[in-house]
């Protein structure tokens, strides 16, 4: 092919991060050449590309004083069928099944593909590092042939502000399933390799804001089909000799290293009891006069009064392990997940058997239902982003909220088809209501529905048909380790946007950051009303770190 006509059936274009480029539809995003950063924070862009033929093998190269603190990924497709609910809102960016951008995939010796007629994007990460130099950026971008011609370059100006993202304060907890791991790179559980595998992922959430573990004592009883199973993963090993209980912390010692290492704040204790209503006990494994075997499971009753006698004697040993660990002020307990009003009685049994035990302890559970509230039961619900008015109108303060597959209309989430800014407005929503945290169900969950069986999630991306497209999930499996996604980088940008504007109320007061992300807008931001415009949230970004780093201009020329 004549060298002119390859660098002419070439094209590229510099996008924001909340640009959803696919394949196959034109591609209206405004350019989006330069952008600013706060020391420590991670920030990035995207290079979409188009070739009019089809072209293989072709080669990034790049060229910046920022080069060591630079990744490439390229965008990956990946299907999806359960695309919405029959009754969804409008604020989507399409609805049909089909494939989306997503899974970004480190570049390989064997380059890009140019896919004639087809957008593709490469996704741009430059981590600032805290102690960084402050200025202004050049990165330039090049792909070339295969035989080194350069078929296009972009330029993109990068400020870093002379200012420091602060520590989050919001804790941030997305369910983590160390079951899918051992599942799907097929290990034995609390291997060598899982335990490596294990280290992976969670080096991987902490890196994008999630500073609250889930830590499986006993196999958490979440997405699992009533009378149903998953596999065994249990920190705590269980005896019975006669009818004394023995327990070992061991290998929850090594997770408790293990995380600390990776700079996990909080460790949020499985669940206690079955989830929807605390009716059962979660399944426990122990030997039992030399057999290992069952020992609770679906057909104990949360009131079974065996079950009680271990439970108490449990929560009395694991309460002085948190004590010998100086864990006091990290750890946080659940009863049951999402109970019902019709399961108060069942709830207040398991309530009143624990709350002597962990006074001294902070209980958690997602709880959307006021009335339920109301009965005393709990003092840390967590309700719905789509109900929590009622607990929001009565004053509560200190609350968490969470979304998932329900909360699909006018609130914040991070489906496949709604567009990245429903996905990052949540740290302006977490702001502005002064919610303290932020919890979801799906870091890693690779399987289906009720956990009936395992999913190839580069296949399946919708838990077998049972949630929509991006649910289940933020990672997705690589070869010794996580694959990130889109849907978490935006989210991780959401929690940036937060620090960054708790560091301007240091700086300016909250009044004045309240009226700053206000202006302009006709109705106050709440979790059901904010801007739909994605370029909104660009702006205002930009217009947060000018103020930043005015405020640090002033008081350096004080």
């Amino acid at each position: 092919m004549d060298s002119l006509l390859k660098v002419e059936s070439f094209e590229t274009r510099c996008v924001s991060s909340l640009v959803k480029v696919f394949a196959d539809e034109e591609l209206n995003a405004p350019v989006h050449p330069c952008g600013s950063a706060l020391r420590g924070e991670t920030y990035s862009y995207q290079i979409a590309y188009r070739s009019k033929v089809h072209m293989r093998s072709l080669q990034v190269e790049v060229e910046s004083e920022l080069r060591s603190n630079l990744f490439v990924r390229k965008v990956d497709l990946v299907p999806a069928n359960f695309i919405h609910y029959h009754d969804a809102d409008d604020h989507v960016l399409r609805t049909t099944p089909g494939l989306y951008p997503d899974a970004l995939l480190p570049l390989d010796e064997f380059g890009l593909t140019g896919y004639p007629d087809q957008w593709r994007s490469l996704w741009i990460t430059v981590e600032i590092p805290r102690d960084a130099e402050a200025g202004m950026f050049d990165i330039q971008f090049r792909i070339m042939d295969e035989k080194g011609q350069q078929l296009s370059q972009e330029s993109f100006m990068l400020e870093v502000i002379a200012e420091t993202l602060p520590d989050q304060t919001l804790i941030h907890t997305e369910w983590f399933h160390v079951d899918c791991l051992a599942t799907h790179y097929q290990t034995e559980v609390f291997s060598e390799r899982h335990w490596r595998l294990i280290g992976e992922y969670v080096n991987t959430a902490v890196k994008h804001g999630m500073n609250m573990i889930l830590t499986p004592l006993f196999t958490p009883p979440l997405d699992t089909e009533i009378g149903g199973d998953r596999p065994t993963v249990q920190l705590v090993k269980v005896e019975r000799t006669g009818g004394s209980y023995h327990f070992s912390f061991d290998l929850l010692q090594r997770w408790v290293e293990l995380c600390n290492a990776s700079g996990v704040k909080y460790f949020e204790f499985s669940h206690l009891f079955t989830q929807w209503g605390a009716k059962s006990a979660p399944k426990v494994m122990a030997t039992v006069d030399g057999q290992y075997k069952p020992l609770f499971g679906w057909e104990t009753a949360s009131n079974d009064s065996e079950y009680t006698v271990f439970l108490t004697a449990f929560l009395n040993k694991l309460v002085q392990f948190v004590r010998w660990n100086g864990l006091e002020k990290r750890v946080y307990f659940h009863l049951s997940d999402e109970p019902k009003l019709d399961d108060l009685e069942t709830y207040r049994a398991a309530s009143e058997l624990v709350r002597p035990i962990l006074k001294d302890f902070p209980i958690i559970d997602a709880l959307s239902d006021y009335e339920f509230y109301k009965s005393g039961l709990i003092e840390h619900p967590i309700p719905a982003s789509n109900d929590i008015q009622p607990f929001l109108d009565h004053g509560l303060e200190g609350l968490w909220t969470y979304y998932c597959c329900a909360q699909y209309k006018q609130v914040s989430n991070r489906f496949f088809h709604m567009p990245s800014s429903r996905n990052r407005v949540l740290g302006i929503q977490l702001y502005t209501l002064k919610l303290r945290g932020f919890l979801h169900w799906g870091y890693n969950f690779w399987y289906a529905q009720f956990s009936k069986y395992a999913i190839n999630p580069y296949q399946v991306t919708d838990a077998g048909g049972g949630f929509p497209a991006g649910d289940a999930f933020l990672v997705y499996p690589g070869e010794e380790g996580p694959v990130e996604s889109i849907r978490l980088e935006v989210l991780t940008e959401a929690l940036q946007d937060l620090r960054a504007l708790e560091l301007l109320e240091q700086k300016v007061g909250r009044e004045q950051v309240m009226a700053m992300l206000q202006d302009g807008l006709e109705e106050e931001i709440s979790l059901t009303v904010y801007p739909r415009e994605e370029e909104w949230y660009i702006r205002k970004r930009e217009q947060v770190n000018r103020l930043i780093r005015s405020s640090a201009d002033q008081r350096e020329n004080a």
